[in-house]
């Protein structure tokens, strides 16, 4: 086994199939079958299964390929450290944002990273804070930016930002509410929320338990783009962090009530691999989408906190 037939491994298990895995590598099929094939035969594994719609891996294969990403990622990151010459930053990062980042700083941070690092290649996955520190864990991203759990945390953990969270309702449907609102008042109202997979959820009934209170939403939609939607058109309300309703209130159809009694506040923190040191990269791109949501968060008007860096 050699590293190029590792290569040749993971790309057509990411690709499912031997003609779109070839082309990736600049390669012929025949060249990659036959490794494939001298790999099987060395590890006495049928590593995928062949059919008429392509290249399906095995249970030794799924486990083949969990075992060596995160040693090709390493190999890679070492890679672009030996080759970096005239402070040039080169190589590719892979990261996890919750959706609340990528509505709101993704399209910037990006713009401006592109502009510092034009060398730099860059993945970003989108999803729930729990799939990403097991994929931070495994080895398929390099660091994430995700809402910080109650469960302790083995990998890194960096805070980023300390960011209040609202109630928001409709400007011209919703009902005559006080600008500020106490959270035992918030069981009276009909509220969309994240369902309890989502990380935002269980900031939320961390609170409401605290207190004694049962948070019961007549609707559970994980997409905050579309509970803000919603909002906006009906006498619903909904409580997420400022930053992902920010843009709403600034053109005028969503009014942002403070939560009091007491408040509540979602922790954004960046987790990494303890063993697995991130890249000149991959730290830039996480400076300038923290400076992107600071940016933000003061121009929403919200309470947050720019925390400096330190490993918790």
């Amino acid at each position: 086994m050699d590293l190029k037939q590792i290569q040749y491994f993971i790309a057509l298990f990411e690709d499912g199939s031997v003609t779109r895995a070839a082309k990736r590598l600049n390669i012929v099929q025949p060249a990659l079958s036959m490794q494939i094939a001298k790999l099987e035969e060395e590890l006495h594994q049928q590593l995928f299964e062949r059919g008429a719609h392509g290249m399906a891996p095995t249970a030794a294969g799924r486990l083949m390929y969990r075992l060596f990403l995160p040693i090709m990622r390493d190999l890679a990151h070492a890679r672009q450290q030996l080759q970096q010459r005239d402070e040039v930053v080169t190589g590719h990062v892979s990261i996890g944002l919750i959706a609340s980042v990528t509505e709101s700083v993704l399209a910037d941070s990006l713009s401006r990273f592109h502009a510092r690092y034009p060398h730099v290649e860059v993945t970003v996955a989108d999803g729930f804070s729990a799939t990403f520190i097991d994929w931070v864990a495994g080895g398929q991203l390099d660091a994430a930016l995700i809402n910080k759990p109650r469960s302790r945390l083995s990998l890194d953990s960096q805070t980023l930002l300390d960011e209040e969270m609202v109630l928001a309702t409709s400007v011209e449907h919703g009902p005559d509410l006080p600008h500020t609102i106490e959270l035992a008042q918030l069981p009276e109202l009909e509220l969309v929320l994240p369902t309890k997979r989502h990380g935002l959820r269980g900031v939320l009934d961390t609170a409401a338990q605290h207190e004694d209170v049962l948070l019961a939403p007549r609707f559970e939609i994980d997409v905050l783009s579309t509970i803000v939607k919603l909002v906006e058109s009906t006498r619903f309300a909904t409580i997420l962090p400022r930053i992902a309703v920010g843009r709403a209130v600034q053109r005028g159809t969503l009014r942002a009530h403070p939560i009091l009694a007491p408040r509540i506040v979602r922790h954004i923190v960046r987790v990494s691999h303890p063993r697995r040191p991130l890249s000149a990269a991959a730290e830039a791109l996480i400076e300038i989408i923290a400076d992107e949501l600071h940016r933000v968060s003061n121009a929403s008007g919200t309470n947050a906190t720019l925390v400096p860096k330190e490993t918790v």
